[in-house]
């Protein structure tokens, strides 16, 4: 069976800027995907070429086997995008936007009144038809976009950002209609996103940063591949206790600003050796699981939000 979503070999330049340096992945059916970086890591640039926004410059793109350069119109019918800025009319009711929107996908009549019926149905939106848009709260507007987005029965659902402005638990409830939607209508999603508790929820990842593909894979798996628990050391010389730490235990630590970070399989006995052995020169020292950010770290050798700026 084709991929719900095929990316092979992309690059992109805004003029000399590289924003994709030779992209390659391909989401199965029925998966929640997560874009994950840093704010100019690439995530845009990819939504946008997906969504028939740009043209691809180098590479393929196709969506459930249509390709997006050859057959633009054939793709955007199998797709339902909800943009990071919102789309809804706020005077209009919940009703008339996705009557406007089923219009301009042909729908009309009892089949549009039928459709919206159901997609309100999934969304828990169905006492809200009447109310205007505009004195919906923040969680209750972005379920509107998701319904107008799967109004039109697309194979693929693609979100720019899609917790952007929404408080924890509202991102929480968020997630349990994509999951639903997912389960019960077998719909692709793929999301764009900068949060790790966001990406966490997803069945598979691609970390994006500065344009390259750093790492691929399930959280779980992602975070195995780091190969340890993770200490951060906090150090007036950082630079001078990295070199002691190298010469005394052959562990080479990434320098992080003021802070070293370790990843090591023996993290908790070699927590107690460096306090041990350099008690004068460690002002702080914490001991973590691997996460989604060390793995960001371990491929990237910087934070997550010290990433250059790119497109």
């Amino acid at each position: 069976m084709d991929a719900a979503v095929d990316v092979a070999g992309v690059s992109h330049r805004y003029g000399d800027r590289t924003a994709l340096d030779g992209v390659s992945l391909a989401l199965t059916r029925g998966e929640i995907f997560g874009l994950l970086g840093p704010n100019g890591g690439g995530k845009t640039t990819l939504f946008r070429l997906l969504t028939t926004l740009l043209p691809v410059q180098t590479g393929r793109i196709a969506i459930c086997g249509r390709d997006v350069q050859a057959d633009p119109a054939g793709v955007r019918s199998r797709l339902g995008i909800t943009f990071q800025s919102p789309s809804l009319d706020g005077k209009l009711t919940v009703r008339e936007n996705l009557h406007h929107q089923g219009h301009l996908y042909g729908l009309m009549g009892a089949s549009l009144k039928s459709r919206i019926e159901q997609v309100t149905g999934w969304l828990a939106l169905g006492d809200r038809l009447n109310e205007r848009t505009d004195v919906l709260s923040g969680g209750l507007k972005r379920r509107v976009e998701i319904a107008k987005s799967l109004l039109h029965g697309p194979e693929v659902l693609v979100l720019d950002e899609p917790s952007t402005g929404l408080d924890p638990g509202v991102r929480f409830d968020l997630w349990e209609v994509l999951t639903r939607v997912r389960s019960e209508q077998n719909v692709t999603v793929l999301v764009t996103t900068h949060l790790m508790d966001e990406a966490e929820r997803c069945d598979r990842l691609a970390i994006l940063d500065r344009g390259r593909l750093v790492a691929l894979g399930t959280p779980q798996e992602l975070r195995s591949s780091v190969g340890g628990d993770s200490l951060t050391i906090a150090a007036t010389d950082p630079e001078g206790l990295a070199a002691r730490i190298a010469e005394r235990f052959g562990v080479v630590p990434k320098r992080l600003g003021d802070e070293l970070r370790i990843e090591h399989a023996g993290a908790i006995d070699l927590l107690r050796e460096l306090v041990a052995a350099f008690p004068d020169d460690i002002a702080a020292i914490s001991l973590a699981k691997p996460s989604l950010e060390d793995v960001f770290i371990d491929r990237t050798g910087h934070r997550f939000w010290d990433a250059a700026p790119s497109s």
